[in-house]
C-alpha cells in the first residue's frame, strides 16, 4: 500500500442532488478517514467556479490527492480544474497534461455515472475504502474546443437530443430534479428535431490498432495537421443525437452504460450518432439503454440503420450547418428541413453542464 494517502484536499458540493453530500461526508466518510489517520482540508463549494478559484491558488504539493463529494457535475468540474492546473504548472496551455494528483470520487448525485463506471457501484463507503487503500485507476478524458479555444475537459459530450433536453431542464430549475428531468425528456421528444451538421472522425479499426495507438499517444503528441486525410470518415446529414464518451457511463438507469463498447483507459472514445429517423424508432433507441443485456445495443444498431456506433481515436469534429426541425406532426419526409432556427448557437451537454456553441466543435 505504498500509494496510500496521508493528506487530502476535499471538495464538497452541498447542493448536489438531495443536498446529502455534507451528511454523507460527516456520517460515513470522515470517520473512516480519521481511523485511517488521513488529514483533510475541506472546501464546501458556494458558487459556480469556486473549485477553479481554489485550485489556482492551492499548494498541491501539500496533498497526496484530491477528493470530490458530489454528483457527476461536481466530479467533472474538479477533473477539469485538475487538468487545467496541470497545464498551467507545466506551462503548456495547448497540450493537455496528466494531473499530478489522483482524484477520489465519492458519489452523492442522482446518477453518478463516473463513480459507477470506475467503481462498479455508487456506494460512498466503497469509494472511501478505495481512497484509503490507495487504489488507482487510469481514466480517459476528452477536451472540447472551438475556434482554437478550449471550452472544457470532460468525460462525455452530447449534441442534439441530449443538449436540447438539458437546455429545457435548465429553464425549469424551480422544479424538483426528477420532475424537471422527466419534463425535459418528454418535451424534447414531443419537439424532436434533427440537426444539420458535418460529422468527421478517425475510426479505430481493430483492437490491435487501438492498443498500438494508445501506447503511441503516451509517448508523443500527434498534430492534427499531420493526420492522413484518407483515414478520416466524414458524413454530412441530419442527426437527432450525437454523443462522444470516453467512459462507459454506467448508472442504475443504464446498466450496460451509454457507451457499452468503450473502456476506461484505452485512449479511445465511443461515438454514437443517430440519424434522422421516426420518433418511435428513436424512442426504441433510448429504451435499449435500459436493458442489462449487453448485446441489445449492438443488435439495435444493426436493425435501426440510421445509428452509427464507432470507436474513435484522437479526434471528432462536429460542424453544425443549420438548426432544422420538425412540425408538431411528424412529416413523412425524412430529409426536408421544415423550421429554420433563430438561435445561432447549439446547446451541448458536457457532463451535465449546458454549453452553447455556435461554431465547429473539436473533441480530442
Amino acid at each position: 500500500f505504498r500509494t496510500r494517502p496521508r493528506s487530502l484536499k476535499v471538495f464538497i458540493n452541498p447542493s448536489s442532488h438531495r443536498k446529502e453530500a455534507v451528511h454523507i461526508y460527516r456520517d460515513h466518510v470522515a470517520p473512516l478517514f480519521k481511523m485511517a489517520d488521513i488529514r483533510t482540508d475541506i472546501t464546501i463549494t458556494e458558487r459556480k467556479g469556486h473549485v477553479l478559484s481554489v485550485m489556482k491558488e492551492c499548494k498541491l504539493d501539500e496533498y497526496d490527492g484530491v477528493v470530490c463529494i458530489g454528483g457527476d457535475g461536481s466530479v467533472a468540474d474538479v477533473s477539469h480544474c485538475l487538468v487545467l492546473r496541470a497545464q498551467l504548472d507545466a506551462g503548456s496551455p495547448e497540450k493537455p497534461v496528466k494531473p499530478v494528483l489522483p482524484l477520489g470520487i465519492i458519489p452523492a448525485g442522482s446518477t453518478d455515472v463516473v463513480s459507477c463506471s470506475v467503481h462498479g457501484v455508487r456506494d460512498p463507503i466503497t469509494a472511501t475504502f478505495h481512497i484509503i487503500l490507495g487504489h488507482l485507476q487510469q481514466v480517459d478524458m476528452c477536451s472540447f474546443s472551438s475556434n482554437g479555444q478550449l471550452i472544457r475537459f470532460g468525460f462525455c459530450g452530447m449534441f442534439g437530443f441530449g443538449g436540447w433536453s438539458l437546455a429545457r431542464a435548465e429553464k425549469k430549475r424551480w422544479m424538483p430534479s426528477s420532475q424537471r428531468q422527466e419534463y425535459a425528456l418528454v418535451k424534447t421528444l414531443a419537439k424532436l428535431r434533427p440537426e444539420d451538421c458535418q460529422l468527421s472522425f478517425l475510426p479505430v479499426k481493430t483492437c490491435e490498432n487501438l492498443s498500438e495507438h494508445h501506447v503511441r499517444n503516451q509517448d508523443q503528441d500527434q498534430d492534427l495537421q499531420s493526420e492522413d486525410k484518407e483515414s478520416w470518415t466524414t458524413n454530412q446529414g441530419l442527426y437527432l443525437s450525437i454523443s462522444i464518451m470516453s467512459i462507459p457511463c454506467l448508472s442504475p438507469h443504464t446498466p450496460s452504460g451509454l457507451a457499452p463498447t468503450t473502456r476506461l483507459a484505452n485512449g479511445s472514445a465511443a461515438l454514437t450518432a443517430v440519424g434522422n429517423t421516426s420518433r418511435s424508432q428513436f424512442i426504441r433507441h433510448l429504451k435499449a439503454y435500459r436493458s442489462s443485456r449487453g448485446q441489445v445495443f449492438a443488435a439495435l444498431c444493426w436493425r435501426i440503420r440510421c445509428i452509427t456506433a464507432e470507436t474513435v481515436k484522437d479526434t471528432v469534429r462536429i460542424c453544425p450547418q443549420a438548426l432544422i426541425g420538425w412540425s408538431e406532426e411528424e412529416s413523412d419526409s425524412k430529409n426536408t428541413p421544415i423550421i429554420q432556427s433563430q438561435s445561432p448557437a447549439s446547446p451541448w451537454n458536457i457532463d451535465g453542464e449546458l454549453v452553447e456553441i455556435a461554431n465547429e466543435v473539436l473533441v480530442r
